[in-house]
């Protein structure tokens, strides 16, 4: 008879979502075992723009609880993790057959006071004749506004917060899906399901955090046998990543004659992230990937305000997720509430198990999603901690005090014969945990094996030792974007490395 693993909450899916309701969890004193099917962010938790933003467009569609909610973590998260988030200045050029300057006006001082500032700062107009700002858009875009939200690396966001759960005392369990859940009265009897070794064991859950994304109906009716009774709309959100566009550090927000925008965001040093779509799916069979519709759209959207329009040839990679919005009747996928419902299945006079469903969500609001979470399900657990998980640092995020500019200096003056565009990438991706990682390296050859675009077998041997990283594209994609810079030749270089130096349960 097989023995189970006892739990006092089973949170199913690797997202953003996921793993910060199974941090939040573990931070609060309770056992949690997650599980993901795939790749910590493998999907939609990869695939997004990149930001940490309130949500400009969605004071037009009177989103106003969300805004303020989105507004208020930006500086909760970047407090959490300043080498992975980070502030962006936003130019909006004014558009005058769009919307009008009053308008836009208008919406800028509700996004600089639904919520409160501490180093943000809050949006300008701004003259883009003469200016660097102005300088690669067309001559018609005189004028403009600009103002603040956050850059985030969205996949390591993820990873970062798996870590975090795990060093708490949760058991993080990727390429592992729940092929089976049935409530024995107060307890969840899950069979979770090895995807690489196809082995099995049981896990005996107080509750259970069904947080599986665009898979949440299909994990009810698959491994519970439940019938959903919310539902979720598939959008698919398309980006390119172009040869860098324009000089300086700032974005770019360019309103759409169709109502929608897109965003121009300088992407790794060397190219410029262009993006965003939104297309209505029925259904999500397999990898979702960017159409020839949507490529059109954003070559044509942006060249729309760039003095040099943006032709194919530019492209270097493209990638789309789907975002599994929260089915509230809107038509237009633009419109669809950007907002989060969690559905809760168990009450606890009925002494049942607790079943959470998560539908909807955003990289922003993902912490306090989280908390909520924990809010719903709180009768069940009543020796739980309180909320926590906005005071402390993610991993690598405890910076001693020091700005991410001092603490880079002192990296740098510890380790003087590295490379230092590269010491500053590396810290970028691993903040305080460098030093765990570089160790005793004095030259760039003490970091072993190079596979292309700054990726060096002892980073490598880090990310499959402490971040999961199992497959090549989990590194060159999810844990790093190298794969923007290496070969195909490199790549099958860097999986054979890989599969020579795995070890079953790393980083379990």
């Amino acid at each position: 008879m097989m023995q189970s693993v006892p739990a006092d909450l089973l949170v199913i899916g690797g997202g953003v979502n996921g793993t910060g309701i199974a941090r939040d969890a573990a931070g609060r004193g309770l056992k949690v075992v997650l599980a993901e099917r795939g790749d910590l962010a493998g999907a939609t938790s990869s695939a997004a723009t990149k930001l940490i933003h309130g949500g400009l467009r969605y004071l037009e569609q009177y989103e106003f609880r969300l805004v303020r909610e989105a507004l208020g973590e930006r500086e909760v998260l970047m407090r959490m993790a300043p080498h992975i988030i980070w502030p962006l200045r936003f130019v909006l050029p004014h558009h005058p057959g769009l919307r009008p300057a009053w308008m836009i006006r208008i919406g800028l001082f509700l996004y600089d006071h639904l919520s409160s500032r501490q180093t943000l700062p809050g949006s300008i107009g701004v003259n883009l004749i003469g200016d660097i700002r102005g300088k690669p858009l067309k001559p018609e875009f005189k004028r403009g506004f600009e103002y603040s939200d956050c850059w985030v690396d969205d996949a390591r966001l993820v990873a970062l917060n798996a870590m975090s759960a795990r060093q708490l005392g949760a058991r993080v369990l990727t390429r592992t899906a729940v092929t089976a859940a049935k409530r024995e009265g107060e307890l969840w009897r899950a069979t979770l399901t090895d995807q690489v070794s196809g082995r099995t064991e049981e896990v005996l859950a107080r509750g259970i955090v069904n947080a599986a994304g665009p898979w949440v109906r299909e994990t009810l009716t698959g491994a519970f046998g439940a019938n959903p009774k919310n539902s979720i709309r598939l959008i698919k959100g398309s980006h390119i990543v172009t040869q860098k566009l324009f000089e300086g550090e700032h974005c770019y927000i360019f309103q759409n004659a169709d109502g929608r925008i897109i965003f121009a965001i300088p992407y790794e040093r060397d190219f410029t992230l262009v993006g965003t779509t939104d297309v209505a799916l029925d259904r999500l069979d397999a990898q979702p990937r960017i159409s020839e519709e949507e490529t059109e759209y954003l070559l044509a959207a942006a060249s729309e305000y760039f003095r040099t329009p943006l032709t194919r040839d530019m492209i270097v990679w493209s990638y789309a997720g789907v975002r599994p919005l929260y089915d509230d009747g809107e038509n237009n996928p633009s419109s669809i509430t950007r907002d989060y419902v969690l559905d809760l299945d168990g009450k606890p006079g009925d002494k049942q198990a607790p079943l959470l469903s998560v539908y909807g969500g955003k990289l922003t609001t993902y912490r306090r999603l989280s908390e909520h979470a924990m809010e719903k399900i709180a009768t069940f657990y009543p020796n739980m901690g309180k909320a926590w998980s906005g005071t402390k640092p993610l991993p690598g995020g405890d910076f001693g005090g020091l700005s991410f500019a001092d603490y880079l200096t002192q990296v740098m003056q510890r380790y003087p014969q590295l490379d230092r565009a590269w010491l500053v990438r590396f810290l970028r991706r691993h903040g305080s945990n460098v030093h765990a990682i570089l160790g005793d390296a004095k030259t760039m050859a003490d970091m072993g094996e190079h596979f292309g675009g700054g990726l060096y077998a002892r980073e490598v041997d880090w990310l499959m030792r402490e971040e999961w990283a199992r497959e090549a594209d989990d590194v060159l994609w999810r844990r790093t974007k190298c794969g923007l810079w290496i070969s195909a030749a490199d790549r099958e270089r860097l999986a054979n490395w890989m599969a020579q130096h795995r070890s079953n349960g790393a980083a379990a």
